[in-house]
């Protein structure tokens, strides 16, 4: 396989990265990162940037709306260390060089306080080097690529449940654990060229391939491909009964399209992220075709966690109808950063508020949080399915909102 495109960019973005930030480090103005000498009697500065435009434009709208929520009701609630917050949200239009210069200005220009992370591996990774440099906290929302991880970094988290080797985990441990007459005997693994999903294959393709079930195909598409045709009548050909697809939003729905084109209906289709876009993934493809589609999930609406019926019912108020999964993630990034401030009662010392962080449990609408050292998460994803037009959570039982469990288009197991 060809080393991915995706890859080489960020291996060359180091210099870049390293470069802006050393020159943001020369302006002689800047103010101190997190400092709060004659500001306390303002807002607390939240900043972020998102791909507010661009191929992943749709979940960084979702997470923004998520930050929106989440500063209406922290004001609502008293602010944070006894002042109100705000956020300052930049558009990276899903651009690398374009994320970098972002938060190089809102750290030295803007002056903010604390720092939220963009959406997506593509874009966090190297947005996240600018946090580093500065020695501010960076809480992601959408940051699961292992290459987040595996830098030595001190001030990176995660907000959700798991990095993205083990997202797909719960639901090939179960496609694992089927009784033989029904578990799939081979599969198919078609992935974007990107630092989540690729990953995200090859943890469920370890579990797969260790119970029996032989690979007959795997390839990596570039993130321009808009037609999958070429590619399902492969997958057709080879014969797979399960497709495991590491896929965004439009190459998910793209995918869909050309499996109806092609007549072509294995017995379990899952995809990485597409399906938990909610009624876009349903618009897309129709709601017909999404039934019996499995994701991983890190949020469902009725999840019985800590403030999820008032990020529920303020995000209705705010936005109408109900949270995606960007939103919520959205929201819990900046839960856990929040928290962290909290407990260590100012904005002056970023290490203690990462140290923090690394040590404790966060409650947040995801459920608990924890971490390892190196920021990365502790846990599990739920795992997702489309019946009848409604995303349920079909996996692990006891978190189950169904406790049916269907084939692809609706077959019942």
């Amino acid at each position: 396989m060809q080393r991915s495109a995706i890859t080489r960019a960020i291996a060359t973005f180091a210099g870049v990265v390293l470069a802006a930030t050393a020159l943001a480090a020369c302006a002689p103005d800047a103010p101190a990162p997190g400092s709060t000498d004659g500001g306390d009697e303002g807002p607390i500065k939240f900043g972020a940037s998102l791909p507010l435009t661009g191929e992943f434009s749709q979940g960084g709208l979702d997470t923004r709306q998520g930050y929106e929520v989440w500063v209406e009701l922290q004001n609502e609630a008293g602010g944070l260390l006894g002042r109100d917050v705000e956020i300052i949200v930049k558009d990276d239009a899903t651009n690398q060089n374009t994320v970098v210069t972002n938060y190089n200005t809102l750290i030295d220009q803007d002056g903010v306080d604390l720092l939220l992370g963009s959406q997506s591996s593509l874009l966090n990774i190297p947005a996240s080097a600018v946090a580093e440099r500065a020695e501010m906290v960076f809480v992601c929302p959408s940051c699961g690529s292992p290459d987040m991880f595996n830098r030595g970094f001190e001030f990176i988290f995660f907000s959700q449940q798991a990095v993205a080797t083990d997202q797909a985990k719960v639901f090939a441990e179960w496609v694992a654990s089927l009784p033989e007459d029904q578990r799939p005997r081979t599969a198919a693994y078609p992935a974007l060229d990107d630092p989540f999903a690729g990953p995200v294959v090859n943890g469920a393709e370890a579990i797969l391939s260790a119970a029996g079930i032989e690979t007959v195909y795997k390839d990596v598409y570039p993130a321009t491909t808009k037609n999958f045709d070429s590619i399902v009548n492969s997958i057709k050909e080879a014969d797979a009964d399960i497709i495991v697809q590491g896929a965004q939003f439009e190459d998910g729905v793209n995918f869909v399209r050309s499996l109806l084109r092609a007549g072509y209906n294995p017995d379990i289709l899952y995809q990485s992220s597409s399906p938990t876009y909610g009624q876009q993934y349903v618009d897309g493809v129709g709601a017909e075709n999404a039934q019996g589609v499995f994701f991983s999930s890190s949020y469902h609406i009725d999840a019985e966690t800590p403030g999820n019926p008032e990020f529920v019912a303020k995000y209705a108020e705010m936005f109408g109808g109900e949270p995606p999964e960007d939103a919520a993630d959205g929201f819990a990034a900046a839960t856990v950063l929040a928290a962290a401030v909290e407990a260590v009662g100012s904005l002056d010392d970023q290490r203690a508020i990462a140290d923090w962080i690394r040590s404790n449990e966060v409650p947040t609408v995801l459920g608990t949080l924890s971490w390892n050292e190196d920021g990365s998460p502790k846990g599990d994803f739920l795992v997702g399915q489309w019946q009848d037009g409604v995303s349920q959570v079909v996996l692990p039982d006891g978190a189950a909102t169904s406790t049916e469990i269907l084939r692809w288009k609706g077959t019942a197991f």
